[in-house]
């Protein structure tokens, strides 16, 4: 690597007098540096799907691609474009990697972003997402992808109204059918709204797992205090959507809304 930054700096200097650009694989370069060709570049943060960015200052270095939300499929519910499945991405909106932390104790103690698969099993994450705290949620890097944001108390509630306003009809509105993502009896659920809320279950602050896919929970933005803030909660035992606070170091799901 030394090598060829010292062998890329010394045609800089050589052809200077000249046309002031280099070319590398190419007789007639176009600009400063052009490479025809392919180029490879390894400096300890490379990896497989990796993008190549700088800071501020201009220092490069690997990072994991941005997610920009264009896989999740979405519905319209109510004037707003939800997601219509759970949250699994890995990285913040600027690239920074949010950490996964599988340990109870370590879970427990977090004040800062973390998430975890539903029991600590990748398979399960597959079918259900990732579960997130909500220091996640609150980050100021952004855990929602580009063009979406976490749905704030007001939007729930906004949804909740427009389902029918009733607990007991809203929540049976937004769970998917059947009991392929649900215990039983998975009562009054109808997905007339589109938005296939499935039981993913959760972590709780100590850092261990509610098991069975008996309920799920969502985010919402808003804080209430230092410690809580609120959530929605769906049950296999009814079609109520519920809305709870709770404290930040639970792990939950998260649905994002279109901007």
């Amino acid at each position: 690597m030394k090598k060829i930054i010292v062998a890329i700096v010394a045609m800089l200097f050589l052809s200077k007098v000249h046309t002031q650009n280099v070319g590398i694989g190419t007789t007639v370069p176009n600009a400063n540096l052009h490479v025809n060709g392919t180029f490879k570049i390894t400096n300890g943060s490379q990896g497989n799907g990796k993008v190549l960015t700088s800071d501020a200052t201009g220092l490069a270095s690997w990072k994991s691609a941005l997610d920009t939300g264009a896989y999740y499929s979405s519905v319209g519910i109510c004037c707003a474009t939800w997601m219509t499945k759970n949250l699994e991405i890995v990285t913040y909106r600027n690239g920074d990697t949010i950490p996964q932390v599988t340990d109870a104790s370590q879970w427990a103690a977090l004040t800062t972003g973390a998430w975890c698969y539903p029991e600590n099993n990748l398979a399960l994450g597959v079918i259900y997402g990732k579960l997130y705290n909500w220091y996640a949620v609150n980050d100021s890097r952004g855990l929602a992808p580009f063009g979406w944001h976490i749905p704030s108390d007001f939007e729930w509630t906004t949804v909740y109204n427009c389902l029918g306003g009733d607990a007991a009809l809203a929540g049976g509105a937004m769970k998917e059918m059947g009991l392929t993502h649900w215990a039983s009896p998975n009562t009054a659920a109808t997905n007339i709204s589109g938005f296939n809320g499935y039981g993913a279950s959760f972590r709780i602050p100590a850092g261990s797992f509610q098991t069975g896919h008996f309920d799920t929970m969502y985010w919402a933005s808003t804080e209430i205090n230092n410690t809580n803030a609120w959530w929605r909660y769906l049950s296999w035992t009814n079609g109520i959507l519920s809305k709870q606070s709770v404290n930040k170091n639970y792990g939950i799901s998260v649905r994002c809304v279109k901007d």
